[in-house]
């Protein structure tokens, strides 16, 4: 196997509480898309509409097998809450081990 993982970055709304971001997150895992999910609270700052807008967000953090990593993108646009959601992807190396982990 390939020491590479997946990482695919979203991000949802502030306001949802931490029960809300677990929920979402653990569908991921359960339904066998991501290896793992990471959260934190962040604050963005970006143009939307023609203002400079600062928002309060979650950001989510999942590792995931090349295998999977378009299924994972086309679940989360379609259960997304924004109108155009952050989802940006890159290829990471990472140890065997945990490679040979997230790849299942």
């Amino acid at each position: 196997m390939s020491n590479a993982v997946w990482v695919v970055q979203t991000s949802l709304p502030g306001e949802w509480i931490e029960a809300e971001v677990g929920t979402w997150s653990a569908e991921l895992v359960e339904g066998g898309l991501a290896a793992c999910v990471q959260r934190d609270r962040i604050t963005s700052v970006y143009s939307w509409e023609g203002s400079t807008e600062s928002t309060e967000e979650w950001r989510v953090e999942i590792k995931t097998s090349q295998s999977k990593k378009d299924r994972l993108i086309e679940v989360i646009l379609y259960n997304h809450p924004y109108e155009t959601p952050q989802i940006v992807a890159w290829e990471a190396i990472s140890t065997p081990g945990y490679s040979d982990w997230v790849q299942g």
